[in-house]
């Protein structure tokens, strides 16, 4: 059993972490569009088309997660998670990857609390959005993000 849930929860960060990271340079291998990309329509209307309120409400959760994210509260960012990443990121994946976003500030030698400094909705069409955010630091930059909202509340759904 120990070696089971250790496999899974080591297939969930890797899984996981590609989601959370991004590369710097170029790959030489063509990008393929993630699961919730190929389920979105192509045609979405830009930020423009979006109500204040919407992007009012995106930009407070996607500012509050991104804290929670950072200061290492993994039961704060697993309850902002899609209904549909809550299916394939378990609470202790998500405490790996906020263990790891720490463990990487402390490496780096930076000490700062990380809050987003740049915001910009790329894509909304109704209840999905996609977001690029910063934090001050290029590699922890985020770069159209997917965003599903639920009940009316806009929940991480990079998974």
């Amino acid at each position: 059993m120990r070696t089971r849930v250790t496999v899974l929860l080591a297939a969930t960060t890797l899984l996981s972490l590609t989601a959370c990271t991004s590369d710097d340079g170029p790959s030489g291998a063509e990008e393929k569009p993630s699961a919730s990309a190929e389920r979105q329509p192509s045609a979405m209307p830009s930020r423009s088309a979006a109500s204040d309120a919407d992007t009012a409400g995106l930009e407070a959760a996607v500012r509050a997660y991104a804290a929670a994210y950072y200061a290492n509260e993994p039961d704060t960012t697993f309850g902002m998670l899609s209904a549909r990443c809550q299916k394939q990121i378990t609470r202790e994946g998500m405490a790996v990857l906020t263990e790891r976003a720490e463990q990487t500030e402390r490496a780096i030698g930076d000490h700062e609390p990380k809050e987003v400094k740049r915001f910009a909705v790329d894509e909304m069409s109704g209840d999905s959005a996609r977001v690029s955010y910063g934090v001050g630091m290029p590699k922890f930059d985020q770069k159209r993000e997917p965003w599903a909202r639920e009940a009316g509340v806009w929940r991480y759904d990079s998974c």
